[in-house]
């Protein structure tokens, strides 16, 4: 349905003699100024409670005070507008705030853009070509910025009490520091006791070690988090005893697929598909103890050609058997960190034409718009989440059951 009878809108087109895009264009950039002005009058109106020329009605001492002159900018192009005032300054009109230039959308165009991975050149060219408006590099990175608040908002915000299962894990980022390139991203996952995931956090770091996750826990602790029942991580430095000591009841379970990465960096090529083939049946047991026995063949076959590819697994098997006590529906979220590797899949689609980030802010930046996307994907629950939460209150009992609306 048109917003306007066709009538009128012919009779608008005639009286402006339209006979072009840029006749069009023009009438529309008269319009939308007309519009803005006419709306700035009725937001004056409203504040001071009588209309213009309308005395009879005034109730107020406050009284209009002539007008200001404003450049916005808008699809249109730059339009100039009379911002009215009131003798007492109270007027902070809404339509067109204090100090705003931009009434385009442009900010969000270019928000959404930068999410995507796009960048800095082909936003210009893309705001060119659309709008005809020309934007410098520094008035994306001003508009960026402006998520700079939000993101401290959000790293800092309260998270829940307990959280069935926390999964940490890095992704490496090429990042300028001192003149140097150097790898840096940390994320954590938590599923709380509802059976929805969330991005606990970013952080970005030089190096992993116990001190470095020892801080991030810190972190959540004091944001609120309590209890942890289960973590999901890798095999890198510093988990078990960064978690040991900020959350000791926490059980920890290695992912099988890093561990298996690891221990077959033994391994030469040709015994490659027969290695990984012979591993899968101590991970696929039913239960710990003929995982043992799988991985005592496994031993018997291998164990004097790659003892250091054995060894890894007895050295790491109390946190790789973690997951064997669990039911199915546990062991498939546990025994891989495959929710964070997916999330992190997310991010590589959208930075992978990034080579090197600038500053550690631009990476930081780029991390939160892309996660705010995922975010948003994440509505519904972990499958069979209700079967699971009376398995979880069954093991961990007290430390579960309060929680349970």
């Amino acid at each position: 349905m048109s917003l306007i009878p066709k009538e009128q809108l012919r009779q608008w087109i005639k009286e402006k003699n339209m006979k072009s895009m840029e006749d069009v264009q023009s009438a529309l950039k008269e319009l939308f100024a007309d519009t803005i002005q006419e709306m700035l009058e009725a937001e004056l109106e409203t504040n001071l409670g009588y209309a213009k020329h309308d005395s009879k009605s005034k109730r107020t001492t406050n009284s209009r005070n002539g007008y200001s002159k404003k450049t916005v900018r808008s699809e249109y192009g730059d339009i100039d507008i009379q911002v009215p005032r009131d003798r007492d300054g109270e007027f902070d009109p809404v339509i067109v705030k204090k100090h705003q230039s931009n009434v385009t959308g442009i900010e969000d165009h270019i928000l959404a853009m930068y999410a995507k991975g796009v960048s800095t050149r082909d936003i210009q060219d893309h705001l060119q070509q659309l709008y005809g408006i020309e934007v410098s590099p520094t008035l994306i990175s001003n508009v960026t910025n402006k998520v700079i608040p939000l993101i401290t908002e959000w790293q800092n915000r309260p998270l829940q009490s307990v959280y069935a299962v926390v999964f940490m894990d890095a992704i490496h980022f090429k990042v300028k520091q001192d003149g140097a390139i150097v790898n840096k991203a940390y994320m954590v996952i938590g599923i709380d006791l509802d059976g929805h995931k969330d991005v606990l956090g970013i952080w970005i770091g030089e190096n992993e070690s116990a001190k470095f996750w020892l801080h991030v826990l810190n972190e959540l602790k004091n944001r609120g988090v309590q209890d942890i029942l289960i973590t999901s991580v890798d095999n890198l430095k510093g988990f078990t005893e960064a978690i040991s000591a900020c959350y000791p009841k926490t059980e920890i379970q290695k992912c099988i697929i890093h561990q298996i990465r690891n221990s077959i960096k033994y391994v030469s090529y040709k015994d490659l598909k027969k290695i990984t083939a012979e591993l899968k049946p101590i991970y696929k047991a039913p239960t710990e103890q003929a995982a043992l026995e799988e991985l005592d063949h496994f031993e018997q076959s291998w164990g004097n050609k790659y003892p250091l590819l054995v060894r890894s697994w007895r050295n790491n098997w109390a946190e790789i058997a973690t997951f064997f006590k669990y039911p199915p529906e546990i062991r498939k979220i546990i025994y891989t960190t495959n929710v964070i590797e997916s999330y992190h899949r997310q991010l590589r689609k959208v930075t992978k034409g990034k080579a090197v980030f600038p500053t550690d802010e631009a990476l930081l930046k780029m991390l939160y718009l892309v996660t705010m996307d995922v975010l948003r994907k994440w509505t519904g629950r972990v499958q069979n989440w209700g079967q699971i939460l009376l398995q979880l209150s069954v093991f961990f009992g007290e430390r579960v059951q309060p929680y349970i609306r």
